[in-house]
């Protein structure tokens, strides 16, 4: 059975849910539809109604797990990649799975069969909200690139974050990305406190990632002097 929950775009990423468990399926659901930007337009709990709710709704992602009753789920992405194929009309659909799948042989299979992370259950709320920011914004560069450098590549397939080849430790590339894309959509520049509330972040988060492109040489930072106390830092992307 599948319980369709909408079915609409407009700038919103549509999400598909499909887990086995209906408690855990209800449960990763309210974690998307928490987010802005995001809506959960369907949950399957097998592969069979998966497939059937990807070719009728159309999800920019999905969210899957591996062990299903009818087939794994790494199957399913397979027969999704298959349909995409064969209708070149067809958009793409993502796939991140969430699983208690541990092995590195399953792993490596849902690497080959197309899928863009990987989470291990159990996980906190903030571990798969952060990957959904990751997906949205991987999928917003995407869209914008016409051709690409080299640098964009490297930070796309995950083999460099922004800046640096390594990130300081305590920071994460997910969410590195997120304030990049972030200070690129202000060409104007942000605070800490603009960054924070357009990236759904902690104050205290997004300074350090400000900062730390800032001292990369990725960002400027300008000072704007009001009538008392310090003046606010800005941040503008440089790139």
């Amino acid at each position: 059975m599948v319980i369709e929950v909408a079915a609409y775009r407009g700038g919103v990423t549509t999400v598909l849910v499909v887990d086995d468990d209906f408690m855990v399926a209800k449960l990763h659901g309210r974690y998307v539809s928490a987010m802005d930007g995001f809506t959960v337009v369907g949950v399957a709990h097998n592969g069979t109604d998966a497939l059937r709710a990807a070719e009728r709704l159309r999800p920019d992602l999905v969210l899957l797990d591996i062990y299903l009753p009818d087939m794994d789920g790494i199957d399913v992405l397979r027969a999704l990649r298959t349909a995409e194929e064969r209708d070149a009309s067809r958009p793409s659909t993502d796939a991140l799975f969430i699983t208690a799948a541990k092995d590195a042989g399953v792993i490596r299979a849902a690497l080959r069969a197309g899928a863009l992370h990987y989470l291990i259950k159990p996980f906190n709320r903030s571990a798969l909200q952060e990957q959904l920011r990751h997906v949205a914004a991987l999928r917003t560069r995407l869209d914008e690139l016409g051709e690409a450098r080299q640098e964009d590549v490297d930070q796309i397939f995950g083999t460099r974050p922004p800046g640096s080849r390594e990130l300081p430790k305590g920071l994460a590339a997910p969410t590195a990305d997120l304030v990049e894309r972030t200070l690129r959509d202000h060409p104007g520049g942000l605070s800490a406190s603009e960054c924070a509330e357009a990236g759904s972040l902690s104050r205290v988060s997004a300074r350090r990632y400000l900062e730390w492109f800032a001292g990369t040489g990725r960002a400027e930072v300008t000072l704007r002097y009001g009538g008392t106390g310090r003046p606010e830092r800005r941040y503008r992307w440089k790139g």
